[in-house]
């Protein structure tokens, strides 16, 4: 799998439909979830792109500190359900924290989990912060990492 990072306006029209399919598939059709996805949040983040064969099959997107969360956040963590297998979603997480610690220089993370991950989200050194709550109606939990 190789993996890139682009701002909203450096995605092509293809990368950018791939991520929008892949997200649908998995949030909204596999988590049987019915939400707005396209948030117009987007445009403030950075997105890192997960392609196998021309194909996004993981992606995550970073915002800076205050864009989103006070902390620098990630979010929208995605893999597709055949390539699960092969650890993607480790693989485009690593990166992910790679670009936030090497390109962006921060240190601080937050996310908001859903529940079930936890433990995958402390594997990479995230910690629960405060209680779970509903968001779409999945239990969530917020997570950092410092």
């Amino acid at each position: 799998m190789k993996i890139s990072a682009k701002t909203f306006d450096k995605l092509t029209t293809k990368e950018l439909y791939g991520i929008l399919q892949l997200r649908s598939e998995v949030f909204v059709v596999e988590q049987n979830c019915v939400y707005q996805d396209v948030d117009n949040k987007d445009y403030k983040a950075i997105h890192l792109i997960g392609q196998k064969a021309n194909q996004v099959v993981a992606y995550t997107r970073v915002f800076k500190p205050g864009d989103y969360f006070e902390k620098t956040a990630i979010g929208r963590v995605v893999v597709k359900a055949s390539e699960r297998k092969y650890g993607y979603g480790k693989i485009i997480m690593q990166a992910t924290l790679d670009y936030i610690e090497q390109d962006l220089k921060e240190t601080q993370i937050e996310l908001s989990a859903q529940t079930y991950l936890i433990k995958f989200y402390n594997s990479l050194g995230f910690l629960e912060e405060g209680i779970e709550y509903l968001e779409d109606d999945i239990p969530h939990i917020k997570m950092v990492k410092t």
